[in-house]
């Protein structure tokens, strides 16, 4: 294990490196109280890694694996979490020339329509723990991809963290609803996009689960 500090504007940050962890998510969730925030536990390879809806989520060594704990201080509806993290992160990747497509509420896909990023978050009292993985180099399912990055995964991590108080809601709701409707037809996604990061099918709503 290695730690650092990383000051993002008036925030000190603790960045927690390991080697190889089971879940990055799983190990913050459990040692919250060993930390001051805002604390980031990372790693390129994990053992055990959680995916959305009770799935695991399997990567390839080398790949970028994150768990973050911040005070809930944003304005983001409690559902809509994953969207906003998950919108940011694709913001971040774009200022890397890379290009990918956001599927509602809380992965990135390529192109070709292979998936290389999930959002995982849970919210325990008034600190939100958000878990982040990206296939930076390679996937070994073959309905994901890898990015094949040169750029290194901590460089890809602290710009990101950079980003994290960097917008609000209404920027990336108002952002993302003009992709939602030029590419919700690739995902087989119906339905319109409400302001609070709902879906509107008809009279009923449908809502992300973090």
């Amino acid at each position: 294990m290695k730690s650092e500090k990383l000051k993002i504007k008036n925030e000190i940050w603790n960045i927690i490196y390991f080697d190889e962890i089971s879940s990055t998510q799983k190990y913050l969730l459990n040692n919250l109280n060993k930390f001051n925030l805002p604390v980031c536990v990372w790693s390129e390879f994990q053992t055990d890694g959680i995916g959305s809806r009770g799935n695991k989520w399997l990567g390839e060594r080398g790949n970028l694996f994150f768990s973050f704990a911040i005070k809930n201080n944003f304005d983001v509806p409690l559902q809509s979490f994953s969207i906003f993290f998950a919108y940011i992160m694709k913001k971040n990747l774009e200022k890397y020339n890379i290009k990918l497509l956001m599927k509602w509420p809380n992965d990135l896909y390529t192109k070709n329509l292979k998936k290389v990023c999930g959002v995982l978050t849970n919210l325990k009292k008034n600190v939100l723990v958000v878990g982040i993985g990206l296939n930076t180099k390679k996937s070994p399912l073959k309905n994901f991809d890898g990015l094949d990055l040169k750029i290194k995964n901590d460089k890809i991590l602290k710009s990101f963290l950079e980003n994290v108080y960097k917008y609000s809601w209404k920027d990336i709701i108002e952002e993302y609803k003009k992709e939602f409707d030029k590419t919700k037809s690739l995902f087989d996604i119906y339905g319109d996009l409400q302001n609070d990061g709902s879906l509107k099918i008809k009279n009923e709503k449908v809502y992300s689960k973090r």
